[in-house]
């Protein structure tokens, strides 16, 4: 039997059959999208592959010139074929929750401009309603406690700062995180996130709303690809 990071390894790396030559392509954040982009480096250094990427963190920046993906600003691209990226939580309808990784609010914008998003994860990401994985929501550093008191008001669950042994998190934008823990209970994540994005402190919510179109799933009995029906990889 294969162990977690073995299964992880092969998800990540079964994803980079949706890259093609020639593509523009998002790159996500996590510990298994990280085997995604050292597959990928692989391709283009041992195959020839051309693509360029778009990293969703520093972090990955960091892993994909270490292993030789050609890097460009989304600005540049506008738009991009695929993202690939890891999740936290999915569901029965392809509904996402990100942002374990702090990578929220970029890893929205990558894939709000691709023409498709592939996720990998391990089959404990699966659940039937979203919600056990806190949902993590980036907001301004300014009065975030009391943008923590209205997200804590309006979702009816303990809020929390993510901190760090040296205090509060700060994303790679210079925003903080609020976990907020409301257990299994989000069952209409639309109306979720609109609601949340009212609040004048959110920056994003951590809810990926009908952007997953296949998710790449390990799990001890393999590898499987659940394609989105009527997505856009359908």
């Amino acid at each position: 039997m294969l162990d977690v990071e073995q299964l992880k390894k092969q998800a990540g790396i079964r994803a980079c059959d949706f890259v093609k030559d020639g593509m523009k392509v998002g790159l996500g954040t996590g510990s298994t999208v990280k085997y995604t982009v050292i597959e990928l480096g692989r391709k283009i250094n041992e195959e020839g592959m051309r693509i360029v990427g778009v990293p969703t963190s520093i972090a990955t920046a960091d892993l994909a010139r270490e292993v030789g993906i050609p890097l460009v600003e989304l600005d540049e691209v506008k738009n991009l074929d695929i993202v690939i990226d890891g999740t936290d939580e999915f569901d029965r309808d392809f509904q996402l929750i990100k942002g374990g990784g702090a990578a929220l609010l970029r890893e929205k914008i990558v894939a709000q401009q691709s023409a498709a998003m592939v996720v990998v994860a391990d089959d404990r990401k699966e659940v039937d309603t979203l919600g056990l994985f806190p949902l993590p929501i980036e907001i301004t550093p300014f009065s975030h406690g009391i943008t923590i008191e209205r997200i804590s008001q309006l979702l009816g669950c303990n809020v929390t700062l993510r901190k760090l042994s040296e205090g509060a998190l700060t994303t790679d934008n210079g925003n903080y995180i609020a976990d907020a823990h409301t257990g299994a209970t989000i069952t209409d994540p639309i109306s979720c996130e609109r609601e949340l994005l009212q609040i004048a402190g959110v920056v994003q919510v951590g809810l990926f709303i009908d952007m997953c179109d296949a998710v790449i799933l390990a799990s001890e009995n393999g590898i499987r690809t659940l394609v989105k029906p009527n997505g856009r990889l359908g």
